[in-house]
């Protein structure tokens, strides 16, 4: 299990819709991911509709907020299928498997950081378009891109 096992799982929450049991845990991730206090405490101070809202306008408007890790789909979304698999994990969320916080979560179960440090490229381009659309958002995906090995 890497020591960044809990950052992944709390930012995995912080990436899926602000619905009413993510606002109930955002005093245990503050305390439990100081990485992500920028984030949990924008979210904290933002009024439930506004926070909901804001996650709609910036994930789902379009492919340059995507957090979908991968670009092709059919056998790409097979392989995180196997992977999970090969680590006795079965994938049965209503999202894809290469969902980012799926995989957030995968890596902080396993300590498998493949998916991640595979798709490094692609989590700096969303890390950036993010932070270029202005959103607290970009300050998770700084806390996790800042844990995942260079290269490669």
């Amino acid at each position: 299990m890497p020591s960044d096992a809990v950052l992944y799982q709390a930012a995995a929450l912080c990436l899926t819709y602000p619905d009413d049991d993510f606002r109930a845990r955002l005093p245990l991730l503050r305390e439990a991911a100081p990485q992500l206090r920028e984030f949990v405490d924008h979210a904290a101070l933002t009024p439930a509709e506004e926070l909901a809202a804001h996650y709609v306008q910036v994930f789902d408007s379009g492919n340059r907020h995507s957090l979908y890790l991968s670009r092709r789909r059919g056998m790409s979304l097979v392989r995180f299928k196997d992977l999970y698999r090969a680590h006795g994990l079965e994938f049965t969320g209503e999202e894809l498997p290469d969902f980012l916080p799926a995989v957030l979560e995968f890596t902080s179960r396993t300590g498998d950081l493949d998916l991640l440090a595979e798709h490094r490229a692609a989590l700096a381009q969303l890390r950036a378009h993010l932070a270029d659309f202005g959103t607290p958002y970009a300050s998770v995906l700084d806390a996790v891109c800042a844990t995942l090995p260079t290269g490669s």
